[in-house]
C-alpha cells in the first residue's frame, strides 16, 4: 500500500525504512549480518555504494540519532561480514571496493569502540596499497572506483601516505584544455566526464582535500585548474550552473546530456565547490555553490516532468542526494529557501515510499522498461540506506540540533556554521546498553 498518514512524519518514515532494512538482513551462521543489493539477489554485497558497507553507515546514523543499541548491534554484526569479505574482494575503490569497506569498518571501530573492526579496516587498506600498479587500480582514475575515491578514503582513515600515492598520478595524467585540465575516467575511454562520480570534479575534490592535508599547494593548484575546465563548460550562467554529462557525449542513446543530482549534476557540483571554498578561501567558490543551487531549485525536480527526467529517490542520482545539499545550505545559511525546498524534497520522499508491515522502502523507475517500476534496493546509492540517513539528518536540522552526520562520507564537506566547521558528530544520546560484540 502507499504511504500511510503516520509515515508523513519523516522521523517515523526513517524508522520504517530502518525496519525494512533490518527485516531484510541475511543472517550468517556465525551471527553476522549482510545484505544483497535487492531482495531477489542471492550474493552478499559488501560494498559502500549498493551493499552492506553503506547500510552500516546508515545504521550508525540511526544509533546516534535514536540512542537505540539494536542499531549499533546490527552495525557490529554487519561489520563482521564486511571484514570477512576483505580478504577476497578484488576491487579497490571507495564505492565498489576495499576502500569503502575499510571506511565503514573504521567508522564502526571509532563509533562503537570496536578494535576488531579497526584492525579489519587496516587490513583492507593494506590490500588496497598492494594493488596499486604505479598509476591506478584497475582501469579507473575517477571517484567511484578509482584513485580519487581511494585517496579520500585513505585520508579519512588517517593514511596520508596512501592518499598521496593515489593522487600523485594526476600530476602525470592531466590533459590540458583551453581553460584548465581534465582527466580520463578510465583507460581507453573516449569521452571525458565532468562531474563528481566519474569525472573531473571528483578528482578535483580529492586533489583539494589531500593537497590541503599534506600542505601540497601544487595539488591544490591542479584542483583549481580542473575546476576551471568544468566552470568554463557551464551553459546556464550567469545565475545558474549546468554542465553537460560528458564530451563527446557518452552513450547518447541512453544517457541524458544534462542531469541535476549528485552524480552528474549541480547538486554534486556544489558539494565540490563547497570543498574548494573551504580549501581555497577567497576563490569565489561560494558564488558557484549559489549558482548550482539556483539551477537545482529551478529545474522542476522532484516533479517527474518527462519520462527519465527524475525517476530516482536515492542518494546518488535522486532526491535524497539533493536533500543532502539542501540540508548543508540550510545549516550554513539558516535561510528559509533551503528549508522550504528541503520540505518539498522530504514530502516527495514520503509520497513515493511504500509502507506495509515490513516497513518502508523506495522503488526507482526505468522508463525504458515495461513494467517500469524497479525492485527496491537496500543500499546507499539507490535505496533505503541513503534515504534514511538524509531523513534523519533533516529531522535534526528541523529541530535545531547538530547539523552533522554521525559518519560523514569522505566526499562531502562538513558544514560551516557561524564561521566554525561542524564535522561528524559524536554519539550524543545514551544507549540503553553498549552493543554486544
Amino acid at each position: 500500500m502507499k504511504v500511510a498518514d503516520s509515515a508523513q512524519d519523516p522521523e517515523r518514515l526513517a524508522e520504517a525504512g530502518l525496519a525494512w532494512l533490518l527485516s531484510s538482513a541475511r543472517h550468517g551462521g556465525d551471527g553476522t549480518l549482510h545484505w544483497t543489493t535487492r531482495p531477489s539477489d542471492r550474493e552478499p554485497n559488501p560494498v559502500l555504494y549498493s551493499g552492506t558497507s553503506g547500510i552500516v553507515v546508515a545504521l550508525l546514523e540511526a544509533y546516534r540519532h535514536f540512542g537505540d543499541s539494536s542499531y549499533g548491534d546490527a552495525a557490529l554484526r554487519a561489520a563482521r561480514s564486511i571484514a570477512a569479505a576483505t580478504s577476497d574482494w578484488e576491487l579497490h575503490g571507495l564505492h565498489f571496493g576495499l576502500s569503502g569497506m575499510a571506511f565503514a569498518l573504521h567508522a564502526v571501530g571509532e563509533r562503537l569502540d570496536d578494535p576488531a573492526s579497526t584492525a579489519a579496516a587496516r587490513h583492507a587498506l593494506d590490500r588496497v596499497r598492494a594493488g596499486f600498479d604505479g598509476t591506478r587500480w584497475g582501469r579507473y582514475l575517477e571517484l567511484l572506483s578509482g584513485n580519487a575515491g581511494i585517496a579520500l578514503s585513505a585520508l579519512a582513515l588517517g593514511d596520508q601516505e596512501l592518499a598521496l600515492l593515489a593522487v600523485e598520478p594526476y600530476t602525470r595524467t592531466a590533459e590540458p584544455t583551453t581553460y584548465g585540465l581534465q582527466w580520463e575516467q578510465r583507460r581507453e575511454a573516449g569521452s571525458r566526464l565532468h562531474h563528481v562520480s566519474h569525472g573531473t570534479l571528483g578528482i578535483v575534490a580529492a586533489l583539494a582535500l589531500v593537497g590541503r592535508a599534506a600542505g601540497r599547494d601544487d595539488l591544490v593548484e591542479l584542483a583549481r585548474a580542473g575546476a576551471a575546465d568544468v566552470v568554463a563548460r557551464d551553459e546556464a550562467g550567469p545565475w545558474g550552473f549546468l554542465v553537460p554529462h560528458s564530451d563527446p557525449q557518452a552513450s547518447p542513446e541512453k544517457i541524458e546530456r544534462y542531469s541535476f543530482g549528485w552524480c552528474h549534476g549541480p547538486a554534486g557540483d556544489a558539494q565540490v565547490f563547497r570543498i574548494l571554498r573551504d580549501v581555497d578561501p577567497g576563490g569565489g567558490w561560494q558564488a558557484l555553490v549559489d549558482r548550482c543551487w539556483y539551477t537545482v531549485i529551478h529545474s522542476g525536480l522532484p516533479r517527474r516532468l518527462r519520462p527519465g527526467f527524475w525517476d530516482n529517490s536515492g542518494r546518488c542520482c535522486g532526491t535524497a542526494g539533493v536533500l543532502a545539499l539542501a540540508c548543508d545550505l540550510m545549516a550554513e545559511s539558516g535561510g528559509a529557501e533551503a528549508a522550504e525546498f528541503a520540505d518539498v524534497l522530504v514530502t516527495d520522499l514520503a509520497r513515493r515510499a511504500t509502507v506495509d508491515g515490513a516497513g518502508a522502502r523506495w522503488s526507482n523507475v526505468e522508463h525504458r522498461r515495461n513494467p517500469s517500476l524497479l525492485e527496491p534496493e537496500y543500499g546507499w546509492a539507490m535505496g533505503n540506506a541513503g534515504i534514511v540517513r538524509e531523513l534523519l539528518r533533516f529531522v535534526r536540522l528541523s529541530r535545531g540540533d547538530d547539523p552533522g552526520y554521525s559518519v560523514a562520507l569522505p566526499d562531502q564537506s562538513s558544514v560551516t556554521v557561524g564561521g566554525m566547521k561542524r564535522a561528524a558528530a559524536v554519539v550524543t544520546t545514551t544507549p540503553d546498553h553498549v552493543p554486544a560484540r
